[in-house]
């Protein structure tokens, strides 16, 4: 069975469904199933109906009748005939969001987050299953909450693998075409539980393993994986071929193509994965697999922004070492920071973070009980992986750098933004 992900820039409008069809037309849907992310920026959108539930109910209506509007105008399109029942079942879909914030009790934020924002995916592949079979391709929708099994740490779930594979051994049909839904699973109480931002290409790597599929195919608005984002790095270059370990690396420090979880279910099981162009389906794209190596051999760049860096130091100039840097990982993990660089001397430890659940200013009232703290919000993390003398000035072009760390074969840069 081939997995093929589909993206919100896949779907963002009546013309990409009717795109992603011309692909499946061209390239074939025998033995597939399709994993597909909430239409366009969906997620955004969600997110801020979450934000007015709990800061600013007067415009919670609002923002979900925003939502509304653009999965009807969607539709529309699509469908014309009025009556077709794929609009009493979008319609219920956005029901039980309004019946979820009605009744909802719990101040949890990420719960709540995971019950709502998950519907741009419900909704997505909803419209897109009736619009496949309305072309005439026979296609079964599946909810993969009832696949995908995890735990309660909700937007950011971890996988009962056991239980999953379980699940989806028993209830995927190898022989048929299914749709099912990117980023979401449930946990034991059926809830439902999100798997983290960008989840849809993990939730393809989870159903690839469980099914032993043949590769998995993640479908983009560019032709492969580059060696750098075209957003911030001009001239940048396709990769054709690219080792399990290499791309591991890559999306370690964040390179924005591959989700950092997507590449280890795959390489346990030496499953391919290949990253398309859904503009230009029949192009060779980027192929991820054993042994490949990097094609071509050139320095790829990778780019954080919205970073913070933190100083840490002694009140009493004794060494920091390992009860402390212990105490200082503890709160890392304590308040949901995710470190992307560490660099430590005998007095002071040094360290760029993702403040992605905005819990700093509680972080930083932790620390400075104990250290001295200097912190620089906004930063830029820049890595460059096989650098030489000519990538690394680029970088440094005019800008601060408030730190660097070099190794073998990466470098890595904080700047002032």
């Amino acid at each position: 069975m081939r997995i093929f992900k589909f993206g919100g820039a896949s779907v963002k409008d009546a013309e990409g469904v009717r795109n992603l069809v011309a692909v499946l037309e061209e390239v074939g849907h025998e033995h597939t199933l399709l994993v597909v992310s909430a239409m366009g920026k969906t997620t955004n959108a969600m997110e801020k109906v979450v934000d007015s539930y709990f800061t600013d109910k007067a415009s919670l209506a609002l923002a979900l009748h925003e939502v509304v509007s653009f999965h009807k105008e969607i539709t529309g399109a699509l469908f014309t005939n009025p009556k077709h029942p794929v609009f009493d079942q979008v319609k219920l879909l956005f029901e039980e969001v309004q019946g979820f914030l009605a009744w909802n009790k719990s101040p949890n934020y990420s719960f709540v987050y995971d019950q709502v924002v998950g519907y741009g995916e419900l909704v997505s592949t909803t419209i897109l299953n009736a619009y496949l079979n309305e072309a005439g391709i026979k296609s079964t929708w599946l909810d993969v909450r009832s696949l995908i099994k995890t735990d309660n740490s909700y937007r950011d779930a971890r996988v009962n693998w056991e239980k999953t594979q379980q699940i989806v051994s028993r209830d995927v049909d190898k022989d048929n075409l299914y749709i099912t839904q990117g980023f979401l699973g449930s946990d034991d109480n059926n809830f439902t539980t999100t798997l983290g931002r960008e989840g849809s290409d993990y939730t393809a790597a989870i159903l690839a393993y469980c099914l032993n599929a043949r590769s998995v195919t993640i479908w983009k608005d560019v032709p492969g994986v580059l060696n750098a984002d075209p957003r911030y790095f001009k001239e940048a270059t396709l990769l054709h071929k690219i080792s399990y370990r290499e791309a591991i690396e890559l999306a370690f420090y964040g390179a924005s193509v591959i989700h950092p979880k997507t590449l280890q279910p795959l390489q346990r099981k030496e499953i391919p994965l290949h990253v398309k162009s859904f503009v230009r389906p029949k192009d060779a794209g980027t192929t991820v697999g054993k042994g490949i190596g990097l094609e071509p051999e050139i320095p790829c760049f990778i780019v954080k922004k919205n970073q913070v860096l933190m100083k840490l130091s002694s009140l009493d100039f004794s060494f920091i070492v390992e009860h402390s840097i212990s105490e200082i990982f503890k709160l890392f993990h304590d308040y949901r920071m995710k470190v992307d660089l560490i660099q430590n001397s005998a007095i002071s430890f040094s360290v760029c973070v993702d403040n992605r659940f905005g819990k700093l200013p509680e972080l930083l009232n932790e620390l400075q009980r104990k250290f001295k703290v200097v912190h620089h919000d906004n930063v830029s993390l820049y890595t460059i992986r096989h650098f030489n003398a000519e990538a690394i000035a680029s970088l440094q072009n005019g800008r601060e750098v408030l730190l660097e760390q070099r190794g073998k074969e990466t470098v890595q840069l904080v700047v002032k933004t």
